[in-house]
């Protein structure tokens, strides 16, 4: 028996090895491919098939039982399931009761930021006993880190504005994960100002007095970068006025949220930011080594990449 804390401070105590998992949250989802559990998986979360590296790494994930949405959780559906251990998101703290009710074990997790990111890793891994595996994810991210860190050091940090995917005007304050990405890749978030810890919306004329020297786009972006710099609203901004407007690859997975894999999302920026420091092709060699390493597939990007 192992008892382990989850991210909304409950203890809980799981007498056995899990053999059976269900995930209602696609970051936990993607970990436990990264912990070599997909094969425990006996269902995960809804819309599974708008998720490349489920395709990528384990394409047998998208005939699985979908236990719905944090809005619309299938609890009678993921109890059918018999899962020994369910991990959902914290939004859905709500059906707790009822799976416990059932005997399944519960972790409810909440990686917002890269601090409970980690504690996510940690605490999975623990609880499926894939401990050494969680400890090799996170040291290949601090490794990364401290490369950028090291790297980094002296280098001037510019000004970069991310743009949220719905809205070229919504973006990511100083208490978001978005925001740790910008400063490991050796820039200045320029919403770092803002204090929401969700999404928030802003004005043209905020943009153009922030006058950031780089503007990037969210991986799903509903928008384009030609989109961007042909914005008339954004004349005079220098971003937009040198050409330094960019979109974070989503071929894999969205390095602009806390997924195991977003430390790629510092290694590509650090690139955009600072190729003379952070060639591409070195930039490039990282994230080939962190898919085959942990999902088993060379990274389905071009060479060339910005």
């Amino acid at each position: 028996p192992v008892t382990v804390t989850d991210q909304a401070g409950r203890e809980v105590t799981i007498e056995e090895e899990p053999q059976t998992l269900v995930s209602g949250y696609y970051i936990s989802t993607s970990l436990l491919i990264a912990l070599d559990l997909d094969e425990k998986l006996v269902g995960i979360e809804a819309k599974a098939d708008t998720r490349p590296i489920y395709q990528l790494s384990a394409p047998a994930l998208l005939e699985l039982p979908s236990v719905g949405t944090a809005k619309e959780f299938d609890l009678e559906g993921c109890a059918a399931l018999e899962p020994d251990l369910v991990i959902l998101p914290l939004k859905l703290q709500s059906v707790v009761e009822s799976l416990e009710a059932l005997d399944i074990d519960v972790l409810l997790i909440n990686p917002e930021n890269q601090e409970l990111l980690e504690e996510t890793i940690r605490l999975i891994g623990e609880a499926t006993n894939t401990s050494d595996r969680a400890q090799a994810l996170l040291d290949f991210s601090a490794r990364e880190e401290a490369r950028l860190a090291e790297e980094l050091a002296g280098a001037e940090t510019p000004s970069v504005y991310l743009a949220g995917n719905s809205d070229f005007l919504s973006t990511a304050g100083d208490a978001m994960y978005q925001s740790d990405m910008i400063h490991m890749a050796g820039g200045v978030n320029a919403a770092a100002e803002l204090t929401d810890t969700y999404w928030a919306e802003i004005s043209y004329e905020q943009l153009l007095a922030w006058n950031p020297e780089y503007i990037i786009l969210a991986s799903d972006a509903s928008y384009t970068t030609e989109d961007v710099l042909t914005d008339p609203n954004l004349a005079g901004c220098q971003a937009v006025e040198n050409g330094s407007v960019y979109q974070i690859p989503g071929n894999a997975e969205a390095w602009d949220s806390p997924v195991p894999s977003g430390i790629l999302g510092s290694v590509w920026l650090s690139s955009v930011l600072h190729p003379e420091i952070c060639p591409q092709e070195d930039s490039m060699a990282v994230i080939d080594e962190f898919y085959e390493t942990f999902y088993g597939f060379t990274a389905p990007l071009p060479r060339h990449f910005l």
